[in-house]
Order: C-alpha cells, then sequence, then structure tokens
C-alpha cells in the first residue's frame, strides 16, 4: 500500500488525512475510497475537471498525464505545474501528498 497524506480542504477534508492507496488505482477512486467525496462529475471519464488535484509531493512518480488529461486541465480552476486529474493519476509505490483546490468548476453539479 501506498501513503497518500491529503492536505486539509475545508469541506471535504478539514483536517487532513493520511490514507493507504493500493498500487495501480488512481487518487480519485483512492480518496473515494476513503470516504473524502471528491467531485467526479464526468465519472472518472476523463472529460470534466471536477477532480482536479495538486500533488505537491511525488508528482514524478505519476504515470504520465495523456493529451486529452493536459487539455482538461488548461481549464481546471487554480491550475499549477503539478495538477493532474485525480481519476487519471495513478498511484504507484511512492508516497504522495496532495491538495484538493478549494474550488471546482461544475457546469453540471451532481451528488455522489
Amino acid at each position: 500500500m501506498t501513503q497518500i497524506i491529503v492536505l486539509p480542504h475545508v469541506e471535504l477534508c478539514p483536517d487532513g488525512t493520511v490514507i493507504e492507496a493500493e498500487p495501480g488505482t488512481s487518487i480519485c477512486d483512492s480518496l473515494l475510497a476513503n470516504d473524502i467525496e471528491i467531485e467526479h462529475a464526468c465519472e472518472k471519464s476523463c472529460a470534466c475537471t471536477t477532480c482536479h488535484v495538486i500533488v505537491r509531493e511525488g508528482f514524478e512518480a505519476l504515470n504520465e498525464a495523456t493529451e486529452e488529461e493536459e487539455d482538461l486541465l488548461d481549464k481546471a480552476w487554480g491550475l499549477e505545474p503539478q495538477s493532474r486529474l485525480s481519476c487519471q493519476a495513478q498511484v504507484g509505490d511512492t508516497p504522495l501528498v496532495v491538495e484538493i483546490p478549494r474550488y471546482t468548476i461544475n457546469m453540471a453539479r451532481e451528488h455522489h
């Protein structure tokens, strides 16, 4: 299992937390499995930016972003060089520190 430190997010994880993730799973699935209800309006199909995260540590160990993901990230709120769509970024063996941005652009809010 790989450790993911989730930095505090005012709504989703106010105190921050540390979770364990199975290598090969997406950051999004790992967060959801640990009751961190990150938005994923497109049902994790790489068609929106609601699951945008910033990988503060361990970014280089993630699988490479596809061109489709890179194009979508250009539309994400608070884009940074270490931004990824959590539905596309797969956990490896390297521990991660992840920040969920305070805001997201969701044109059709869905409640999961």
